[in-house]
């Protein structure tokens, strides 16, 4: 289990899991009364884009470690390590959001969380193959941006394909969108590796 904690450690994942439960803890306590949650059961209140995207981001940091030469010669499998990390930060920031609408506030229906928590993660993992680990997060953070500053795209194929992030529930080409974006950016990173 040392290996783990050594692991742990060398990819920041103390500090990211501190930040996505302190943002997931300041969402919770401004919006604890329940003036700003969602009310209907497939609403979805836009302030979970954002906790999605900051949690996903913060936890991109550990995504590549201290010294890239020593993660590419080291002798071990990193592949099924990279995979798992990219899914893991997928899951923790997943269910932080969901703890915070149980414990108060509804944001967003369950599947609209984990669509986009799932697609956010591949963002992040792809980010980290193309621009490094220390900046992965402006692939997830620029498609968030891109997704809210830009006027609403047509709802044809294409649309809810660009627009995934922002479409209800029930949508398959948002959903199967962003498993794409995890599979293939979880499977790039995997077998690549962060860019140097």
């Amino acid at each position: 289990m040392r290996w783990l904690t050594l692991y742990a450690r060398s990819r920041q994942v103390p500090t990211s899991a501190a930040a996505v439960a302190l943002t997931a803890l300041v969402v919770w306590a401004f919006n604890r009364g329940g003036g700003t949650g969602a009310v209907e059961a497939d609403a979805i209140n836009p302030i979970v884009y954002f906790v999605l995207a900051a949690g996903v981001a913060a936890g991109s940091v550990g995504l590549g470690g201290q010294d890239s030469a020593l993660d590419r010669t080291a002798a071990i499998r990193w592949a099924p390590r990279r995979a798992a990390h990219a899914l893991l930060i997928g899951v923790v920031v997943g269910a932080a959001v969901l703890a915070v609408q149980a414990a108060g506030p509804r944001f967003a229906p369950t599947e609209v969380v984990l669509r986009d928590t799932a697609g956010l993660a591949g963002l992040a993992a792809l980010g980290a193959v193309l621009c490094g680990a220390h900046l992965a997060w402006i692939l997830p953070i620029g498609w968030l941006g891109f997704t809210i500053l830009v006027p609403p795209l047509p709802p044809t194929t294409v649309g809810k394909a660009i627009g995934w992030m922002t479409c209800p529930a029930g949508t398959g080409v948002s959903t199967w969108t962003a498993v794409a974006l995890l599979v293939t950016g979880g499977a790039l990173y995997a077998v690549a590796g962060p860019r140097r």
